[in-house]
């Protein structure tokens, strides 16, 4: 039974059509994501979907009794809560069934009717639904999920940072137990424990979700269908989200190739007209021209995006550095009373592309502000390396609050370009025309993180130190980034939450634990493998040992003893599972990129080019050799060794 059905559902600001035949259906279990570009109506979709707006035609059709529930970035507006008071007032419904509860109780005592049991037993049955006498210890667990501590649940609401009350809103909407629940960008303010806690509670929800969101790890857990919304008529796409995606740029790509034909085909037939519309013999196959291509015009589909602008850019040349560009030996941090790091140590070298990740609170930023200068260790020691040109990306964007500042002052200001070049810069960063001149003060969290990107690419900084480079950044705009990043030839110390990014961009992973900084090579997928081996490892610690040593999955060796020449071999069991894991993963990107390379040779096009050709034919035998070699060394890996070796 469908949860939710909105039917041609048509949305105007002003004069502009924001939503335009929107229509869908979802049933419990159901999770869609609405994808499209910063005002394309995502926002304004769950407020019509919540009963907060209202469409000018369709409607939007409810499941009988359904409780719908929306999470937005507005902050609570019960400041004289506590946190705990807070969250369970979501819960209303079953506090009126609680209390309900107690009444025929109470009843029962003097009135024991049919109509008095009969209403006790219907009540019992629906708190039972709710969770019955857990649902507090449940609602409990939602806070601590998005990382609150349980001593947290008795302060109130006005002490905490606004950050920590989004995630209060989102804890007060997961508690609630909704039919509908409608997200609006939950993975704001979450660190990737919190994610993936997340991720795991939605898809084992009992209800209907329409969630908005630029997280792609995210939206990849969790959604099962995705609403795309823009200009035209919203497409709605059955499947993950990869999928989507690979759906989507199919159908640009074959809708540039159709824009190509259909433009070729209009300028041959407008010659034809222009030439002899004037002549008799002519002018009849002249107006049939005409309706030809006005039949083309007419019949052309709409394209995804036309006109929109995208985040483009990259970062220029920069200078050699020595080879240790960032060293932090025995340092002990503080942040007021409380101590982040003790005795903690950092080398990072020229070229590397360094992820700094960890909890919320563990002194990730208070790290950052002390690399760079802003901050003295309480002892040990910072030291930057030879001809270093630092370049700071703050987590939070700031802009002078000076009273008439425009975009293109401050930018001129901030990078000493002529206005000509400043505005050339801005309009790679999507400051065009009226919007250089807008007031720095009235930007939006994304507009001032685009700025600041902007005035940090123009720095030619060699080493580039960013503290959640994506924040109020859309899909579109992190991607961008990401690309840049990846092609970035400096040194890069990266803290961020976007494990998409740092999948993509980390070849070194630092995590922040137990006030240390401990280093894993390889990026994200790498520092996850290696924490899964290792809780393994200590699941395995607890388990009975086998009479047989293996070297297996496992990453202890049971049965090999416990003195010094066991822990060596268990090391060395461990080590080797983790290099066949680290080939098997080397192995399948050699696989994807050969796929690739392979299909790019099956089209005609490239053959059309004998320099063309030969570059990808060589590409190609490269990558199927760098496959046989990983297969080789695979094979070696996990052949177990001979007898007497």
């Amino acid at each position: 039974m469908a949860i939710v059905q909105a039917s041609s559902l048509t949305k105007f600001i002003g004069e502009r059509k924001l939503l335009q035949d929107v229509s869908f259906r979802l049933e419990r279990g159901g999770r869609m994501a609405l994808s499209g570009r910063n005002g394309s109506g995502k926002t304004t979709l769950l407020r019509v979907l919540a009963g907060e707006a209202s469409a000018d035609s369709g409607r939007v059709s409810l499941a009988k009794g359904a409780r719908v529930v929306l999470h937005d970035q507005r902050p609570p507006r019960e400041l004289g809560l506590t946190l705990g008071d807070y969250v369970v007032g979501g819960l209303a419904w079953v506090l009126a069934i609680e209390h309900r509860l107690a009444q025929l109780e109470e009843r029962m005592a003097t009135d024991s009717s049919e109509a008095t049991l009969s209403a006790y037993a219907e009540a019992q049955a629906r708190f039972e639904t709710a969770g019955g006498y857990r649902w507090r210890d449940e609602a409990r667990q939602t806070v601590r999920g998005l990382g609150f501590g349980m001593d947290e649940l008795d302060r109130d609401l006005a002490t905490f940072s606004g950050g920590e009350l989004t995630r209060a809103s989102l804890a007060r909407a997961l508690a609630a137990r909704p039919d509908l629940l409608l997200l609006d960008e939950p993975t704001n303010h979450l660190d990737i424990a919190s994610l993936e806690w997340l991720e795991r509670t939605l898809t084992e929800m009992d209800a209907a979700i329409v969630l908005v969101a630029h997280d792609r790890w995210f939206l990849e857990a969790v959604g099962n269908s995705v609403l795309e919304l823009g200009e035209g008529r919203p497409k709605f796409f059955a499947g993950p989200w990869h999928e989507w995606r690979i759906e989507k740029a199919r159908r640009e790509l074959f809708g540039e190739r159709d824009l190509k034909r259909r433009e070729a085909d209009i300028a041959r037939l407008e010659r034809f007209v222009e030439r002899f519309r004037a002549k008799n013999t002519l002018a009849t196959r002249a107006k049939s021209k005409q309706k030809q291509i006005n039949r083309i015009k007419r019949d052309a589909p709409e394209r995804d995006g036309a006109g929109a602008k995208s985040l483009a850019f990259s970062f220029g040349e920069t200078q050699r550095t020595g080879k240790v560009v960032l060293a932090m030996e025995g340092a002990t941090i503080d942040a007021g009373p409380k101590r982040l790091f003790e005795n903690a140590e950092l080398w990072v070298e020229a070229g590397e592309h360094v992820c700094l990740i960890g909890h919320n609170g563990s002194g990730k930023s208070t790290l950052i502000s002390t690399l760079v200068g802003e901050r003295e260790p309480v002892s040990g020691r910072v030291k930057v390396g030879h001809n270093v040109e630092l370049g700071h990306l703050r987590q939070h964007a700031e802009v002078p609050a000076e009273p008439g500042l425009t975009v293109v002052r401050h930018a001129q200001r901030s990078t000493g370009l002529s206005e000509a070049k400043v505005r050339a810069l801005l309009g790679q960063f999507l400051f065009s025309g009226a919007d250089v001149e807008k007031l720095v003060s009235q930007l939006s969290g994304g507009e001032a993180q685009r700025l600041s990107l902007a005035i940090l690419v123009s720095s030619n900084s060699n080493v580039l130190i960013l503290d959640e480079p994506t924040n109020h950044l859309d899909l579109e705009s992190r991607e961008a980034l990401e690309d840049a990043l990846a092609r970035f030839a400096g040194t890069l110390l990266l803290v961020s939450h976007d494990r998409a990014m740092l999948e993509a961009v980390g070849t070194r992973t630092v995590a922040v634990e137990d006030r240390k900084l401990r280093v894993f090579l390889g990026g994200w997928a790498e520092y996850r493998e290696r924490e899964a081996e290792e809780a393994e490892a200590e699941r395995a610690r607890y388990q009975v040992p086998n009479k047989t040593p293996t070297v297996s999955g496992n990453r202890e060796v049971p049965g090999i003893g416990r003195g010094k020449e066991a822990r060596k071999a268990r090391a060395q069991a461990r080590a080797a599972v983790a290099d066949v894991r680290k080939l098997e993963h080397e192995i399948e990107k050699a696989e994807k990129a050969l796929q690739a390379l392979e299909e790019e040779l099956a089209d005609p096009a490239v053959w059309s080019d004998p320099r063309t050709s030969a570059k990808s034919t060589r590409r190609h035998d490269a990558a199927k050799e760098r496959l046989r070699d990983l297969t080789e060394r695979w094979e070696a890996a996990i052949e177990p060794p001979k007898p007497g070796v």
